[in-house]
């Protein structure tokens, strides 16, 4: 199965990585996936570009029913939909054979989400003044006061944390713009970062990009921090405090919305908070809090175990 991919495969893997900033992990996992399919279609006699509909659904049908997980199929529907979409976009075939297929349900699961304790833990551990302390610090702050996706931290400017009105300006899915509240200790590390002691010490002498000189958050070579650098530094962080490296900022992000849930806020407010578009995506957080309520109820209660009354 170490065969080359078909050129079209290899085109629309380019196309990922230079037009959608793909990821290498998510462009490594697709390229198996796509490998995979070719490599089963050949050897059912079917040439990939000649695939119809009833060809792939054999293909996922055997998928599933060799023990693959539904996440990992589902991947793989979405990798061979990419593919003929894309293709059929270039012009290279006249219709797409995965219009019909339809990707496995998979179970929602509940968000990771941090205990509270922990959450304090991972902040007061960063305490340094070095740049980087004060730089690290900001982050994790924004992070989870503020609910905001990492895109949506490292993405911001200068000019979005200016205002005097204690709101952060930020840009979310479709660049559609919203102000979040900025709390006490999150505006007290964000000044700190970017007093004389931080972000000007990072600075470099000559920016490479304009935007990066715009930049919030710098990285240690003067460059605009990356999702990929501040999600680093966020599980360094979280392994420095005894919390393991599976801590990411989107598990900061959780945190927020079910600790505001758990301490009464209404879920109006935290789905605007958070940038959801539908109710039912914040929804998810009320079963989280309700779950913690429950584990609480069931330690800390004398007669939260046994039979119950009739």
């Amino acid at each position: 199965m170490n065969q080359p991919l078909s050129t079209g495969a290899e085109e629309y893997l380019s196309w990922l990585a230079v037009e959608k900033g793909r990821s290498r992990n998510t462009l490594a996992a697709y390229r198996r996936d796509i490998g995979a399919w070719e490599h089963w279609a050949r050897n059912a006699g079917v040439e990939p570009l000649d695939a119809g509909p009833d060809a792939i659904e054999r293909y996922l049908a055997e998928l599933r029913g060799g023990g693959r997980n539904p996440a990992s199929v589902a991947r793989s529907t979405t990798a061979l939909r990419g593919l003929y979409r894309f293709l059929v976009g270039e012009g290279t075939i006249a219709d797409d054979p995965t219009v019909d297929v339809r990707s496995p349900r998979l179970p929602r699961r509940l968000p990771k989400a941090l205990e509270e304790r922990q959450v304090l833990l991972l902040l007061e551990q960063v305490g340094g003044s070095e740049p980087v302390d004060l730089r690290d610090r900001a982050l994790l702050e924004l992070l989870y006061g503020t609910g905001a996706r990492i895109s949506e931290v490292v993405g911001l400017s200068l000019i979005d944390v200016q205002g005097d009105d204690g709101l952060l300006r930020v840009f979310g899915k479709g660049a559609k713009e919203r102000l979040v509240p900025l709390g006490g200790p999150a505006r007290f590390a964000l000044d700190r970062w970017l007093s004389v002691s931080g972000r000007p010490r990072l600075a470099p002498a000559r920016w490479a990009r304009r935007s990066d000189s715009e930049a919030v958050f710098l990285n240690t070579r003067g460059g605009r921090l990356s999702r990929q650098g501040a999600w680093a530094i966020v599980s360094h962080r979280a392994e420095q405090a005894g919390l393991g490296t599976v801590v990411s900022p989107h598990v900061l992000r959780h945190s927020c919305a079910s600790h505001m849930l758990a301490h009464g806020a209404d879920i109006r407010v935290v789905q605007e908070l958070l940038g959801h578009v539908s109710i039912a995506t914040t929804q998810i957080y009320t079963k989280l809090s309700q779950e913690h309520l429950r584990n609480a109820y069931e330690q800390a209660h004398p007669r939260a175990g046994g039979v119950r009354a009739r």
